[in-house]
Parts: C-alpha cells; structure tokens; sequence
C-alpha cells in the first residue's frame, strides 16, 4: 500500500510564496510521473507541473516562470514551489505519484490567495 501526505498549503496574499510538500510511503520501487495538480471550485482538476518518466519538467502555461516543481528520489517527496501568486491559483492542490502499479493522488491541501 503506498499513502501521500502533502503538507505546506495555506493562506498568502497575491504575490507571496508558499512551498508544497507531498511525501510517498510504503512499497515504492520506480515511480513513472509524479508531478501536482489542482483543482479550483466549479472547474476541472488541472495539471500544474510534473515530471515525466523521462526526468523532464512540464508546466500548464499559467504557472510558468513562477512554479517549479522538484523532488528528493532518496526521500520519495516532491515539491512545488510557488512564488509571485495570483487570486487565479486559488485551488486545492492534489499530488500524485504514477507507479507501475496504479495511480496514488495525496489528500489534498487548500492554498488560498487572497487579492
């Protein structure tokens, strides 16, 4: 069994930072694409930034220049750093970890930016 626990979400006001944080626990051997995702109220869940299963880094438009995305392998957490925030990215931020095995999303941590 394989459990997500993100931490790091918040309260900021626009232009502010916040840093995410999703650590992965238990029978974890190669890891195909473990990026974040978010979704805001009354709309679908989007793909912030990932990383691929060739080690590449992909970002939705909107949060290019201001998130990066990063990981710790020896730890099986991966990050998001988020800087220079708008009102728009105002969600609830999801991780997940792609496994050979299925999909794992974490529990979901509420960053709220405020105008």
């Amino acid at each position: 069994q394989v459990q997500l626990v993100e931490s790091g979400g918040g309260l900021v006001q626009a232009g502010g930072s916040l840093r995410l944080s999703c650590a992965a626990s238990g029978r974890i051997f190669s890891i195909n694409q473990v990026g974040w995702y978010r979704q805001a109220p009354g709309k679908q869940r989007e793909l912030v930034a990932v990383f691929t299963s060739g080690g590449n880094t992909n970002y939705a438009d909107s949060v290019k220049d201001r998130f990066t995305i990063s990981r710790d392998n020896a730890k099986n957490t991966v990050y998001l750093q988020m800087n220079s925030l708008k009102p728009e990215d105002t969600a609830v931020y999801y991780c997940r970890f792609a496994l050979p095995f299925g999909d794992y999303w974490g529990q979901g941590t509420q960053v709220t930016v405020s105008s």
